[in-house]
């Protein structure tokens, strides 16, 4: 089954998003029983009290439980309870839709990729679509190709997904169905990989997936449905009040807007259009209230870093006839932002590559040379800023560019990215202490379902920057770890202000909308190895339980 968050689906007309808050007159809810950080201070305190979907009372016991009305109370037994936390990327219907699809996750070798395509066939009728598989680990030390997949299934079309997004393997059939074949041009921004006869291995890199992805079956409506409904479910589970919902088609946003009106979402969303989408927004600005708002578009400016489509100043140190991938021209990019800037519309552009994040930091400079601080208060982001030349990461700070970061990709690259950058551009990777040393806000989140979407994950991942098992590599640059309480901001306070609303949200405090997350131990004292393996106790999203671990 195809990305479903960025083809395939109609453009939709969306009226006024309801409020997603607890209604009016709801008993008041009283938490307590363990520590609750608020956010503005380190030290917790004892009590809450939420009322009509806001903090009402933060602090004693005593003071949460005097004049309440027909209260509800939640003794935490223990647990830690923080500012609710918010994933500032996710794409929440991919989420959903990797528990509809072939799942490759963790997947070992070639053969173990075979093995579980060929259970999955042996079920499932028609065309064949699964994700999740990284061969950094594989003792083939190779992509798969196109005769792994034909040895298994050779009747009908197979692509299968890597983990990023960004690549995909397909069958013989599949590349037939998309007209691939050994003289096919590479298109911009993508590549059709070889092999040293010139044959097309299978392989397709960044925009050449696409030529394979949309000749797919579209997934139906019922299946967006499940898969939305369900990615919002599990991230509820895990502890997520709110979502930044990437490349978000306008069939998903509405969506969004039915569930919430529905009272099915248990999360706030801050929705970003995908370029194709994003026709609506161009012309009439953001749009939204309460629980679901469209804040803006979407864009790519490169590729990824594990399938060489990042784009570099310099060749890849494993791969030295290779730059990288601009999968969108620079001057389409510049076009997009004078529409959007004309608009109030806030632009947030995917770059990876030093070259890429360089590109894409001149872009929204020039577009407000005019006028810099112009360009402060419009917010706008690079989602993942991963790999950076050293001399550019001041320069979020100053052109008030956020970067939009997670955590958990520095873990999973560890293992390849020294190789494909060499020694020397590791200063720039991953660089949450510079960048914040330097001023810069970082939003925290996940990429989801690139990676796994949990918060203790992310939170760990930025605290200790070690892998799962322990293992940090000599050259990994582990004094580019953040504190706990930067953590803490990272996925409360940061993506607030990423999403303009600072005042409603971030940290707990009399007045503002009442999300809180709390996990089975405490965040800002507990060893780094009991935190990815802890679990979400409870989830409150605007004032609704929406998560409570029995």
């Amino acid at each position: 089954m195809p990305n479903l968050s960025r083809r395939h689906f109609a453009q939709a007309s969306l009226g006024a998003l309801l409020v997603g808050c607890a209604p009016r007159g709801t008993p008041d809810l009283i938490i307590h029983g363990g520590p609750i950080y608020t956010g503005l201070s380190e030290a917790p305190v004892e009590a809450l009290r939420i009322s009509n979907g806001v903090f009402a009372v933060v602090g004693s016991l005593a003071d949460a439980r005097a004049n309440a009305r027909g209260v509800r109370e939640i003794d935490l037994g223990g647990a830690t309870a923080l500012p609710g936390f918010t994933d500032a990327h996710v794409h929440l219907t991919g989420v959903g839709a990797a528990t509809l699809m072939l799942d490759l996750v963790g997947t070992t070798s070639v053969t173990d990729l075979q093995d579980r395509l060929r259970a999955y066939a042996a079920t499932h009728q028609g065309p064949i679509y699964g994700r999740g598989w990284i061969e950094t680990h594989w003792p083939e030390r190779r992509f798969p190709n196109r005769a792994d997949l034909d040895a298994i299934v050779s009747d009908r079309p197979v692509i299968l997904e890597r983990v990023d997004g960004h690549a995909v393997v397909a069958n013989t059939a599949a590349l037939q169905l998309a007209e691939i074949d050994n003289d096919t041009a590479n298109p911009p921004g993508g590549s059709i990989e070889r092999d040293v006869s010139g044959a097309a291995t299978g392989m397709l890199i960044d925009n050449a997936a696409g030529l394979a992805q949309s000749r797919f079956p579209a997934p139906s409506a019922a299946m967006m449905r499940e898969a939305l409904l369900q990615g919002a479910r599990i991230y509820a589970s895990r502890g997520w009040t709110g979502v930044h919902n990437m490349s978000t088609s306008l069939a998903e946003a509405q969506l969004f807007q039915e569930f919430a009106a529905n009272g099915e979402l248990p999360i706030s969303a801050d929705l970003y259009l995908t370029p194709d989408d994003s026709e609506g927004i161009l012309e009439t600005g953001p749009y939204g209230e309460g629980a679901v708002k469209v804040r803006g578009i979407k864009m790519y400016m490169d590729g990824a870093l594990g399938s060489r489509g990042a784009a570099l100043l310099a060749p890849y140190s494993d791969a030295r006839s290779s730059s990288g991938l601009l999968v969108t021209p620079p001057q389409q990019i510049a076009a997009m932002i004078q529409r959007a800037k004309a608009k109030n519309v806030q632009v947030t552009t995917h770059a990876i590559g030093d070259r890429g994040n360089r590109l894409v930091l001149d872009a929204y400079r020039d577009a407000y040379a005019d006028n810099p601080e112009a360009l402060r208060n419009a917010r706008y982001r690079i989602e993942h800023a991963q790999i950076l030349a050293t001399e550019d990461i001041p320069r979020f700070a100053s052109q008030g560019v956020i970067a939009s970061m997670q955590p958990s990709h520095a873990i999973s690259d560890l293992f390849f990215a020294p190789g494909r950058l060499g020694p020397n551009r590791l200063a720039g990777a991953y660089a949450w202490r510079a960048l914040l040393d330097s001023g810069a806000t970082i939003a925290g989140g996940t990429d989801a379902p690139v990676e796994k979407g949990d918060p203790l994950v992310e939170f760990y991942a930025a605290t200790y920057r070690h892998d799962l098992s322990g293992f940090a590599g000599p050259d990994w640059h582990l004094e580019q770890a953040v504190t706990r309480t930067e953590a803490l901001r990272m996925f409360t306070t940061a993506p607030a202000f990423a999403s303009f609303t600072e005042n409603e949200r971030g940290t707990i405090e009399v007045g503002k909308r009442a999300n809180v997350t709390a996990f089975s131990v405490d965040l800002m004292t507990a060893e780094p190895s009991a935190i990815p393996t802890a679990t979400a106790k409870l989830t409150v999203s605007d004032g609704r339980v929406t998560h409570e671990a029995s």
